[in-house]
């Protein structure tokens, strides 16, 4: 699989202001904020079967459960919004996470569990495929979302952050990002601050359109990881 060109570095120095300002890009952010809001109703059009046989799948799983689940998270500039998904776990999952966190198999400020005891029948197979993901559409119409940006962080994690780990949040979070098409959960936590940063730095409409092809190929499992 094709690699971003990107080395991941380890550093603990803050961005200073001036560093901050040079972050600024506000005509790729237009442009871009644009392309995120006609693909959003694009793929919203596409894959509107796709997303009635989900929505009929986990209903025929659990009549009384519902179909979709939002969760705060935290955005750009640490502004917190209600992040969709199709719910993939049991009604009781965020009850159930403190007594899992022993088994948290990432590092940091973030919980990945291999075979999470909280997930359904149907949510096994709309998590593999990333199909529980597709209601961030809606997300990314709202603003709260792009396409391509680091991952919005639950609120419990974002104030475990230090001041360096929050300036992953300099930019609107995306669905997809240099951590997803770099080997998820083989990647530690601090590695994926450095990607984040170095995507805020590099960040432009190539960079976006190549970490969306990849991720296409991750989706389609023609992809293997950087």
């Amino acid at each position: 699989m094709e690699k971003a060109d990107f080395q991941i570095t380890q550093t603990t120095t803050p961005f200073s202001k001036s560093t901050r300002k040079s972050h600024e890009k506000p005509l790729h952010d237009r442009v871009w904020r644009l392309f995120d809001f006609i693909a959003a109703i694009f793929a919203l059009i596409i894959s509107a079967p796709i997303l009635f046989l989900i929505a009929t799948s986990i209903k025929l799983e659990n009549w009384k459960a519902p179909v979709f689940f939002k969760q705060k998270r935290v955005g750009k500039g640490g502004q917190t919004f209600y992040m969709y998904k199709f719910r993939s776990m049991y009604v009781d999952a965020e009850a159930q996470l403190a007594k899992l966190q022993a088994q948290n198999e990432m590092e940091g400020h973030m919980f990945k569990m291999k075979d999470d005891p909280r997930i359904t029948k149907v949510g096994k197979w709309i998590r593999k495929t990333s199909l529980d993901e597709f209601p961030q559409f809606i997300n990314i119409l709202k603003g709260d979302m792009s396409f391509v940006g680091p991952r919005p962080p639950l609120i419990s994690e974002y104030e475990n952050y230090t001041n360096y780990e929050k300036k992953r949040l300099l930019v609107t979070p995306g669905c997809t990002g240099l951590w997803q098409v770099s080997g998820r959960n083989n990647v530690s936590f601090q590695q994926m601050v450095e990607l984040d940063l170095a995507y805020i730095k590099k960040r432009s409409i190539p960079l976006n359109i190549k970490i969306l092809l990849l991720t296409f190929k991750e989706f389609t499992g023609k992809g293997s990881g950087m």
